[in-house]
């Protein structure tokens, strides 16, 4: 499996540059505040539908949850985008055994209180106007091969651009308290109704 690297100078120039690209080319980028449980690792489940999503919660990350960033990519991405390895990305060489060994690596990560991992359930891209989001089983393996001492939160990301020729980014953010019990299917019925939701608040905005 690909791991994350290490380079405090690239880590802190890319950190850097996203925040300096996302006031760039939006017109405002607005999400939620939440209160953050130094005890437990976080799990962000996210939909996925552009480039931006991972620089999104980024962002996110460093301005809110403060927490060592983990976002689990493609190989391709991983090989093709050089840098995604110093921002914590990993990803799975190839099929079968290789999957496998790299949920187990993400579970071990969420035994650490001070990481937080992304995910994006789906798996590939889909258009932002999705009514449903569906789920991989790769996500419950992931839970599975953890202590399950894990904070679990819920984004969802929409664009939109009204009168401006930049669009604005909005991100609405959850924290699920998880049964003991989870199930993939109570995951993703949770997730998708904190998603219905956040297109509700989507749809009310007006400018």
């Amino acid at each position: 499996m690909y791991q994350p690297r290490k380079n405090n100078l690239i880590f802190s120039f890319f950190s850097w540059y996203i925040q300096f690209i996302i006031k760039k080319d939006f017109a405002a980028f607005q999400y939620d505040q939440m209160e953050v449980k130094p005890d437990a690792s976080m799990l962000v489940l996210a939909n996925h539908f552009s480039w931006w999503d991972g620089f999104f919660l980024f962002y996110i990350n460093k301005k809110v949850f403060k927490k060592q960033f983990h976002v689990l990519v493609n190989a391709e991405n991983y090989n093709k985008v050089g840098f995604l390895k110093y921002l914590g990305a990993f990803a799975a060489e190839n099929k079968g055994k290789d999957v496998l060994e790299t949920l187990n690596y993400a579970g071990k990560l969420l035994d650490n209180p001070a990481n937080l991992v992304l995910v994006f359930p789906q798996g590939k891209l889909y258009s932002n106007h999705l009514k449903n989001i569906n789920f991989e089983k790769g996500v419950m393996q992931m839970i599975n091969a953890s202590q399950k001492k894990i904070n679990i939160i819920f984004a969802a990301t929409f664009i939109d651009y009204f009168a401006k020729r930049k669009p604005s980014a909005y991100t609405y953010l959850q924290h699920w308290e998880n049964e003991e019990y989870v199930s993939l299917q109570l995951l993703k019925s949770a997730y998708n109704k904190h998603y219905d939701q956040s297109v509700v608040k989507q749809n009310q905005l007006i400018e």
